[in-house]
């Protein structure tokens, strides 16, 4: 299970969008999402991971979450969170904080690990529809002596269409490694009927020289 994303494009200036660290969820709902992503490999093989989010709020101040990745059995991790607010904005969006805990891996060499995350996100009015862009910065501490710093991009567009873009950027660096960097432009696809958005997109990563082909499916309770 994994990820490096810009999404942009999703929600209304005033509502919360489905994926975006600066909201809060409300009191009692909860969000959740499953994806896989498969990339075709130099010697004709395919590699693939996984992904497994979910959040619910506890409280008007307090949103818990899981987030759980796994990438074909080489490495992943799952965490529990904790997001608050931190400040209101206004015209100039909001801030909101994450705190998390859990484990890391890199094949059977496991590791307890933290992460903090500050979280920027802003509505805007857009041609077609309102819409959204957060930035997520984090920290995550696998060990004493290793720290990767992620920074991740999320935009969306929510218009009521059944049809919208969606584009994920994802980047994320460890000490004496190149940096990683994937982007993800998706559409998303309302499901009538049930508050659930499929989501169809093409990733491009700095690990593979050909992209990789992702399909989420996000349910709202």
């Amino acid at each position: 299970m994994g990820r490096l994303v810009i999404s942009i494009l999703l929600a209304l200036a005033l509502a919360k969008p489905a994926l975006a660290g600066a909201w809060l969820r409300e009191k009692g709902s909860a969000f959740t999402a499953l994806s896989v992503t498969a990339h075709r490999t130099g010697e004709g093989t395919y590699y693939h991971k996984s992904s497994v989010y979910a959040e619910w709020g506890m409280a008007p101040w307090l949103t818990l979450g899981l987030d759980a990745n796994e990438r074909q059995d080489f490495n992943g991790h799952a965490l529990v969170f904790a997001r608050l607010p931190v400040a209101d904005l206004g015209a100039a969006g909001r801030l909101a904080a994450e705190f998390g805990l859990g484990t890391r891996h890199r094949q059977m060499d496991w590791r307890t690990t933290y992460k903090a995350t500050l979280s920027w996100g802003k509505g805007f009015a857009a041609g077609r529809g309102e819409g959204w862009i957060a930035l997520d910065a984090a920290v995550e501490f696998p060990s004493a002596e290793d720290r990767i710093r992620k920074l991740d991009l999320t935009a969306g567009l929510s218009s009521g269409r059944r049809f919208d873009p969606l584009l994920q950027i994802e980047t994320s660096r460890i000490r004496g490694r190149a940096t990683y960097w994937s982007a993800t432009p998706s559409l998303m696809i309302r499901s009538r009927g049930v508050r659930a958005v499929w989501l169809l997109g093409v990733e491009h990563n700095s690990a593979f020289p050909r992209p990789g082909l992702k399909l989420a499916l996000w349910r709202e309770f």
